[in-house]
């Protein structure tokens, strides 16, 4: 929280009116440390000018000038992102990897980091979005799980996995063993985060009825906003316990193997062990063993929270998340 506060401090006021200022990953989990990068984007939702693309050259340079890692280049942060295109570019050939990771990121691990007016106009407008494209006849209800969210996180996470194989290909593997830990756990982590805010309408809404589209539209955008606007963390505990409760007991043994995860996160020798192990040593190598042992048991917590038999949690999953 700290280093977040520092960052607005230091160069929240040079984001436009019409814009704002959005910081991801690990900053935006909560689980920052002096080895993390600065993940950002200046979001415009207003009128063209020319003036954004200076603005976002002084962010870039301030953040540099004060000691901030930059994001890695070349990547979908450290630039400017459109409204029009999150909005209105789902799917289909200009749905690119880097306007599909911005959006999905935008809704499931992100913060925004100047004023937010911007920020939670994009955000409310993706939603319903997705929320509008799955009423198809004047008999559908948005108070349900929505199939078209819940596909596009689906896809953002397989494209995930894709992308590590490519990134270790054209990396020549340097930095492989860092990234598999990121994979199976904070990357899979944003998945069930995703994944359990769109089975939770269906449990939200159970016993309402909806009689006006646009207005029960509206309550499960907004329903969705204030659940994206937590941590991955905080909406799988919250879902648990709001929704699931008898399967607190296996979101406790997820938890615990984060939280030994996020401890070697935050050493910087085991960061760095992690940051230079050569593939051929992965398996004779201790740490890396212990990291695997990690994934092993938070996969297994995942396992028992989304696919117990006869539990209402069970059955989402078999229904949505399967076919």
């Amino acid at each position: 929280m700290h280093t977040l506060a520092r960052l607005r401090a230091e160069v929240s006021h040079l984001a436009p009116v019409d814009t704002t200022l959005v910081v991801y990953g690990s900053l935006a989990r909560h689980e920052f440390t002096d080895g993390s990068d600065i993940d950002w984007t200046l979001l415009v939702d207003g009128l063209a000018d020319p003036d954004h693309q200076n603005q976002a050259q002084r962010i870039g340079d301030r953040l540099r000038e004060k000691g901030f890692r930059a994001p890695a280049p070349g990547g979908a942060f450290g630039n400017l992102t459109f409204s029009h295109d999150l909005i209105h570019r789902i799917g289909g050939e200009d749905d690119s990897n880097h306007n599909t990771t911005q959006r999905l990121l935008l809704l499931l691990e992100s913060l925004p980091a100047s004023h937010s007016g911007a920020y939670d106009r994009v955000v409310a407008n993706v939603l319903a979005r997705y929320i509008e494209e799955d009423l198809v006849s004047p008999f559908d209800t948005p108070y349900r799980v929505p199939r078209f969210l819940q596909n596009d996180v689906a896809r953002y996470w397989r494209t995930m996995a894709v992308d590590f194989a490519h990134k270790r290909r054209v990396r020549s593997a340097r930095g492989w063993a860092l990234r598999t830990a990121k994979l199976r756990m904070s990357r899979k982590l944003m998945y069930a985060a995703g994944l359990l805010s769109c089975f939770s309408c269906e449990t939200a809404f159970r016993d309402a009825r909806c009689k006006h589209p646009a207005s029960c539209t509206a309550d499960v955008v907004e329903f969705l906003s204030e659940m994206v606007g937590s941590t991955p963390l905080d909406i799988v505990a919250r879902v648990v316990l709001s929704y699931f409760g008898e399967l607190s007991g296996a979101a406790g043994a997820l938890f615990g193997a984060y939280d030994q995860f996020l401890g070697i996160l935050h050493d910087p020798e085991r960061r760095e062990h992690l940051e230079q192990l050569a593939p051929a040593r992965a398996d004779s190598d201790p740490e890396y063993q212990r990291v695997r042992e990690i994934g092993q048991r938070f996969q297994d917590g995942l396992t028992e929270l989304f696919f117990p038999r006869d539990t209402p949690l069970g059955g989402l999953t078999m229904r949505y998340g399967v076919f």
